[in-house]
Parts: C-alpha cells; sequence; structure tokens
C-alpha cells in the first residue's frame, strides 16, 4: 500500500467517492489565488466595487520556517499550502482592506448524478507574523488575536440553482476574542446592501459572502450564523513559531441544500436541517464545484494558514 492510501485512511474520513486528495508536499494540485474578474475595458480592468480583490497575496508551497526554531514542515511532509494577508486591516465593520485577506481555490466539476452528499476536509495550522512585542499584559509577544478569521467552503451549482457554503472560525473581532464556529447563511437584503452600499456592483446578494455582506461591531456578518454550542478554543501555542496540525470537516446535502454536520478535531456539530444559501444559477458553470479557503487579518500584521492536506468526496 502506497504512504498517501496509508495516510488517507489514517487521517480523514472520506465519503464512498474521493474526487480531490491533495498532498501540498507533491504541489498545488490545482490550488491557486482567488482573482477578480479582468475582463473590462480600456485594458482588462475589474468590474466598480467597494472590495479591492487584486491585493490578495498569491499562495504559495511553504516549510513553514520561523526566525527562532527554523524549518516547522508539514504534517507529514515538508511542504503545505499556505494563505497569507498583507500587514493591513480595517475596523470590522468595514469592507475588508485591500489585500486584508487571502484566499485559495480550485475549480472541479461533478461526475456521479446518483451523488447526494459533498464533503471537505483538511489538516490545518495557523499563526500570526512574530514581528514586535506590541502587546498588553502577559505574553505581550504572541499575536493570536492578530488572526479575525478563516473558513473552508465551496461555491457550486447544480443544474438548477448557485449554492454558497462553508464554516468559517471567527477568532478575533477589533482585538475582542471570539473563537466561534459560523456556517455561511446570509440575511435576506439588497444586492446594494451586500456590496457595502455600491450601486450596480457585480455581485449580487448571497454571493461571495468571503469579502461581501454587511458587518457590525459585535462580529454580526449577514454572511453567517453561529453553529449552535459552536464556541471552540483551538490550539494556539505559547509562541506563534509553535503551530499544532488540526482537523476540519464539514458535509452538506446538495440534494436538498442542506448542510449536515462540521466537525473540528474531536468535536462534531449536528447542523442536519440548515438550509444553505441559493441564489440564481449564473450562465455556463451547470455542475461546478469550486472549494475555497480563506483568511483574513484582524490587525496590521500579517497572518498565516497552513493547509497540510485537503480532501473533497461525494457519495
Amino acid at each position: 500500500m502506497a504512504m498517501e492510501d496509508i495516510l488517507l485512511q489514517g487521517k480523514y474520513r472520506p465519503l464512498r467517492n474521493i474526487l480531490s486528495y491533495d498532498i501540498f508536499d507533491r504541489g498545488f494540485n490545482g490550488w491557486m489565488v482567488l482573482l477578480p474578474n479582468f475582463t473590462e475595458g480600456p485594458d482588462f480592468d475589474v468590474p466598480p466595487t467597494k472590495v479591492n480583490k487584486d491585493q490578495w497575496p498569491p499562495v504559495m508551497l511553504s516549510t513553514a520556517t520561523y526566525r527562532f526554531p527554523g524549518t516547522h514542515g508539514s504534517m507529514s511532509g515538508t511542504y503545505s499550502l499556505k494563505l497569507s494577508t498583507r500587514p493591513v486591516a480595517n475596523p470590522y465593520s468595514m469592507p475588508p482592506a485591500p489585500g486584508s485577506m487571502g484566499h485559495a481555490i480550485k475549480r472541479l466539476s461533478f461526475f456521479d448524478p446518483s451523488a447526494q452528499y459533498l464533503q471537505l476536509e483538511c489538516w490545518f495550522a495557523y499563526t500570526a507574523e512574530q514581528d514586535t512585542v506590541d502587546g498588553d499584559g502577559p505574553q505581550p509577544g504572541l499575536h493570536e488575536n492578530s488572526i479575525r478569521a478563516f473558513g473552508i467552503g465551496s461555491d457550486t451549482q447544480d443544474d438548477g440553482n448557485r449554492f454558497f457554503w462553508g464554516i468559517r472560525y471567527l477568532n478575533s473581532v477589533d482585538g475582542k476574542p471570539m473563537r466561534k464556529w459560523q456556517y455561511i447563511s446570509a440575511t435576506p437584503g439588497t444586492d446594494k446592501d451586500w456590496a457595502f452600499g455600491q450601486d450596480g456592483d457585480w455581485c449580487k446578494w448571497g454571493v461571495d459572502c468571503w469579502w461581501f455582506g454587511e458587518r457590525r461591531p459585535d462580529g454580526y456578518h449577514a454572511g453567517y450564523k453561529d453553529v449552535p454550542g459552536g464556541s471552540q478554543n483551538l490550539i494556539y501555542n505559547e509562541t506563534d513559531c509553535k503551530i499544532n496540525w488540526q482537523y476540519l470537516r464539514l458535509k452538506i446535502d446538495f440534494k436538498n441544500h442542506e448542510y449536515v454536520e462540521m466537525q473540528c478535531q474531536n468535536k462534531v456539530f449536528d447542523l442536519r436541517g440548515t438550509p444553505i444559501t441559493t441564489v440564481d444559477k449564473y450562465r455556463r458553470i451547470d455542475g461546478l464545484i469550486n472549494p475555497v479557503i480563506w483568511l483574513e487579518t484582524d490587525t496590521n500584521r500579517r497572518v498565516f494558514l497552513y493547509i497540510d492536506s485537503f480532501v473533497v468526496s461525494q457519495e
């Protein structure tokens, strides 16, 4: 049995049909930065919007090397997929600052017409840049609260609808610890409200909630709702250069457009019967499955999300 098969059986609980098993020690496996549409005149400009998306940093393969311990490596090798931000952030209630988020996307499609369930799994680690000692109280050089949020999800379209689904870990809001899971679920509203008051934005209500949707200082986001009982303290070690690999899984029923369950570490959250945000279908993307990973900083400091490996499966 190949080592990849042993690792798959030991680290993951995939559904019957594995669409992709991405080991980033072997390459990008089709993952790349999520970019805007460079299709406008006069010189391949982007559509008008209040969310500048051309400053998201590129994804990279990383050895997870730090100033004190040197190279950490990945969970099962040397390289992991690394998402990063630039050292810039707006207050939570404002649109994301240019460069304050990092995104990765992989573009797939359905192949089993009888399948009902779709599942995403990964092993991840996260940390902030160890740049300056600027905190208050004990461990002023620990920057856990610089990480605003990170998540996994998908933009998916069947023969009738396009739908957005996913989960994020809301870690900190304007420096205040939150430490809870939320699932994608768009609060009803207008296209203008969704686009931060922009008339004529190409993005419609419910689309791309990782960067669109009203935000409020208390942590409210028009694109998310709290997972019931979803408070969870993840592992964040006593210094930013000590990372721990943690398991994450999300399963949906795409035939009925409902969540089924999510899991982080050994904690499972029952989401059965929870509807998925559904919007009008988009032309020429029937059968689309586009898994997405994202990350956002809460301060003017770079933050990082590492993905050891990622599995997409259905049955």
